[in-house]
């Protein structure tokens, strides 16, 4: 998945109708994530023994886990969280790191210095890593290793936010704001801020696949939510002894979401990163 997030959508999205199709298909996830109560065809989390791994059929167009669970409603009903946690870690990093940036390029001095400083520290330390040791210490869930990776993502977003906010700072219309009598606070959020909005969205977009197999990783190894709850992650783990006994249809399915959706969501980043010329890996 890393390979495919880093490589292959770099060469897709220099095709004209691929960031398109790319769009539509991050559109849909969307969508299907915020109707998913109503869309899901069965009780997610419903057990029925006698219908143990079945066959795809009307009923069950994906086929049924081990405990007969029906998997299009699963990965219906796993979009949701698959999708919040990535989302909830790119607009926290994204904000907090924003405002470390805007700040230290605005203030300078020692403050740029400490920023800068913290900012190194916290890149020690990988987002996935830390997570995994976060949700260790206090246990498995949501909340903890998405909090943990939005610490991990934060230098790396703001790094590059202040970098351009240094740049943006040393141009002369905000010198001429500044003899006119604006405030720093007026500059920074009328003037600094949006100028600077386009690089942070393509930051956004480019973390969300990152931060979707960092998570999808955690719940793998069962730090993230725990059984019964319906998420990707979460799926391709408990798939695992299907596979040798020749039902690979939980694991699969779910692996195939989220490869799908993180090759989308990273096409539409390059091509956001080649329009507004942003986008650092």
């Amino acid at each position: 998945m890393t390979v495919l997030a880093l490589a292959f959508p770099k060469k897709l999205a220099r095709i004209p109708w691929v960031p398109a199709i790319a769009g539509a298909v991050c559109a849909i996830a969307v969508l299907v994530a915020v109707l998913a109560p109503w869309l899901a065809p069965h009780d997610p989390n419903a057990v029925d023994p006698l219908n143990a791994y079945a066959a795809f059929s009307p009923e069950h167009p994906l086929g049924t886990d081990d405990l007969g669970r029906d998997l299009l409603s699963r990965l219906i009903m796993g979009s949701r969280t698959s999708l919040a946690g990535p989302l909830i870690v790119v607009l926290a990093a994204g904000v907090a790191g924003t405002a470390l940036a805007i700040s230290a390029a605005w203030f300078g001095g020692w403050f740029d210095a400490a920023v800068s400083r913290v900012l190194d520290i916290l890149f020690a330390f990988p987002g996935l890593v830390l997570a995994i040791t976060v949700a260790a210490i206090f246990g498995a869930g949501f909340v903890a290793p998405v909090v943990a990776l939005s610490v991990g993502y934060l230098p790396m977003i703001a790094r590059v936010m202040r970098a351009a906010a240094l740049r943006e700072r040393s141009l002369p219309y905000i010198e001429a704001l500044r003899v006119q009598g604006f405030s720093g606070w007026h500059i920074c959020r009328r003037h600094l801020l949006p100028n600077l909005a386009p690089l942070l969205v393509v930051q956004a977009a480019i973390g969300f696949g990152y931060a979707m197999i960092d998570l999808a990783s955690i719940s793998f190894l069962g730090l993230g939510l725990q059984p019964p709850a319906a998420d990707w992650g979460l799926m391709i783990a408990n798939g695992q002894p299907s596979i040798l006994a020749g039902f690979p249809q939980q694991s699969l399915e779910a692996a195939i979401a989220v490869v799908i959706t993180v090759v989308a969501f990273t096409v539409v980043a390059e091509r956001l990163a080649e329009r507004f010329g942003g986008g650092v890996r």
